[in-house]
């Protein structure tokens, strides 16, 4: 940090995402405590865990985790709301990386080539500033050194908030709504496809649908969390 910066934090401190807390020295976007309230999984080294046992019949995967318990009164709330909804891009690229440490440490997705956010439609994607999935594909990408693919499936249709549908619509929501657009940059190619958060389903299995007829491709799935 330059000598102007670190006068700048000293003279106006940033708050903590999740608990908004002042941040001390060396903490950044979230403080300590909020860090280590986050609700592991653990299901990344794990095969056959429950992520891949709600996916298993649905998309032909590799390997699927999820890193965090996603519930209506815990910190991982606090910070998925923060991403998605408070425009926090350095929060987003933060957990990235803490998502690429978890995902190299399991060992499970070492030969992973490319990584693919679930697009946004782009009008939400002009209303939000940003897509928070492929930022976490950027902070993974920081830590796994592997390329990000943001050209090669799109959401043509525009759906409603996947988050504001009963679960039993949330199939119907987003069926139909992600099309393949160059599928030769994934020929052939073991990609791992990246969401801040599941909860039936449903997004991953129409992308993953969306991306069946690309030749020789093969999928594995991590979401920031899991609100099963």
């Amino acid at each position: 940090m330059s000598p102007f910066a670190a006068i700048l934090q000293t003279l106006f401190p940033g708050t903590c995402a999740c608990c908004g807390n002042v941040l001390v020295h060396g903490e950044r976007q979230v403080c300590m405590h909020c860090l280590t309230d986050l609700a592991a999984t653990h299901y990344s080294g794990i095969g056959g865990n429950p992520v891949e046992r709600l996916l298993t019949g649905r998309i032909p995967f590799q390997a699927a985790t999820a890193l965090y318990h996603f519930r209506q009164d815990n910190t991982v709330r606090s910070t998925v709301h923060a991403m998605k909804f408070h425009r926090n891009a350095e929060l987003c690229l933060l957990m990235g990386r803490l998502m690429g440490q978890e995902l190299l440490h399991s060992g499970r997705f070492d030969d992973i080539e490319c990584l693919v956010p679930i697009p946004l439609h782009w009008w939400r994607r002009l209303r939000r500033g940003f897509n928070q999935s492929e930022l976490l594909c950027r902070g993974i990408a920081d830590v796994m050194q592997r390329p990000v693919c943001t050209r090669a499936v799109i959401r043509h249709r525009y759906t409603r908030q996947q988050s504001l549908q009963s679960h039993t619509n949330r199939s119907g929501n987003v069926e139909g709504a992600f099309r393949t657009k160059k599928p030769e940059l994934l020929t052939g190619k073991h990609i791992l496809l990246v969401d801040d958060v599941m909860t039936t389903g449903a997004t991953l299995t129409a992308c993953a649908d969306a991306l069946a007829a690309v030749p020789g491709l093969r999928i594995s799935v991590a979401t920031f969390s899991t609100a099963q």
